[in-house]
């Protein structure tokens, strides 16, 4: 996928240095399988979503980039959590370093026919939990999968591990 007009503009200012972005991304379950799809440019398999655009809501963000990337329309039914830090980092094979804050919805389909965009997503596949264990994935992507397995209906966030410093 292109990269944005913001990105893009970004980029012009601060070059390959680390740019923080805001993301989404959709778990459609169905019959208890998660849909993911194959990276056209790596291979690996991910979860569907993408950049929040200025001024775009998260929800309305995670609707538009589940439809482009599958045909599917989803209506984003709860909070599965927030995710991000230091395993969020990405360095892109062009140089670019983002760090991504990822909102993660669970979202149920209510319409289209599911295709694959043919350039991010180059195929589609609802799996298992054992399915997915098996497949070839960024160690995010396989930190969220697994966190949306073990949904209990309780937003996922990690722990905070900074504290203030006491006794100054």
């Amino acid at each position: 996928m292109p990269l944005s007009t913001y990105v893009r503009a970004m980029r012009a200012k601060i070059g390959h240095d680390l740019l923080m972005l805001q993301s989404v991304t959709v778990m459609l379950f169905e019959n208890e399988r998660l849909l993911l799809a194959q990276d056209g440019e790596t291979g690996l398999w991910m979860t569907i979503g993408g950049a929040v655009e200025p001024d775009e809501a998260p929800a309305d963000a995670a609707v538009r980039e589940f439809w482009e990337e599958t045909g599917l329309v989803v209506e984003p039914t709860g909070l599965s959590g927030v995710f991000g830090g230091p395993e969020f980092r990405i360095t892109y094979p062009n140089g670019d370093t983002a760090s991504y804050v990822v909102t993660v919805f669970h979202a149920r389909r209510i319409g289209g026919k599911a295709r694959p965009d043919g350039s991010e997503a180059v195929a589609l596949r609802f799996v298992s939990r054992a399915d997915a264990a098996t497949l070839p994935m960024a160690a995010w992507t396989r930190e969220m999968v697994a966190r949306a397995f073990d949904h209990d209906g309780t937003p996922y966030f990690a722990r905070p591990s900074w504290q203030p410093r006491t006794g100054q």
